[in-house]
């Protein structure tokens, strides 16, 4: 389990129905693990007096991100649906900030970062804002998944300049192709992030 003080965010990224739920549309495996592990987390966060942020998946019904509409995944986290709502069991924090990514279609995994599908331009969202008006300078990472949000969250986090872990243990990855996991946690060392 992590340290946490007033200085230090724990970023709960995208624990939701189809990610997490055997039952949903992306179900990364073992993604009822993420949920135990994270609240573990969210705990510890809470009596350290941490900010504790959550990011959520929020699709429209049709984006090129989706296979149907041209992209690589299966229609998820639709937003004001089932799929991406968080799992059930996750302890969500009242007054917790939630940041959600892909609202108006665009592309992209990162919790501080989209892009336009269209032209390729990014653009930040509310994360690295909300992070600095909390005074925080260290930021620990658990969720879903280790090879998409989890590895670009971290990534983007430490090209911000935050001092950035993630949880190996309170995350998963799809693995598309098998060592997708590792190959992120290997690509996510080599930017400095700390795997904890």
């Amino acid at each position: 389990m992590a340290t946490y003080d007033p200085e230090t965010a724990l970023a709960v990224v995208d624990v939701q129905n189809d990610f997490a739920d055997p039952k949903g549309s992306l179900y990364v495996r073992g993604g009822e693990d993420v949920v135990r592990a994270a609240n573990a987390e969210i705990e510890s966060a809470h009596v350290a007096r941490a900010l504790v942020v959550y990011t959520q998946d929020w699709h429209p019904p049709s984006t090129p991100h989706f296979a149907k509409d041209g992209g690589v995944w299966p229609v998820h986290c639709v937003g004001d649906t089932w799929g991406a709502e968080f799992h059930p069991d996750l302890v969500v924090v009242d007054d917790a900030p939630i940041v959600r990514k892909g609202v108006g279609g665009e592309d992209g995994y990162s919790g501080f970062t989209v892009a336009d599908p269209a032209t390729g331009d990014r653009s930040q969202t509310e994360l690295a804002g909300i992070l600095r008006d909390h005074g925080i300078t260290r930021l620990i990472i658990a969720g879903l998944a280790t090879d998409y949000c989890v590895k670009d969250t971290a990534i983007d986090g430490t090209t911000l300049g935050f001092a950035t872990v993630v949880l190996a243990g309170a995350t998963r990855a799809v693995d598309l192709s098998p060592g997708d996991g590792d190959r992120a946690l290997d690509a996510m060392a080599k930017a400095h992030v700390m795997i904890g």
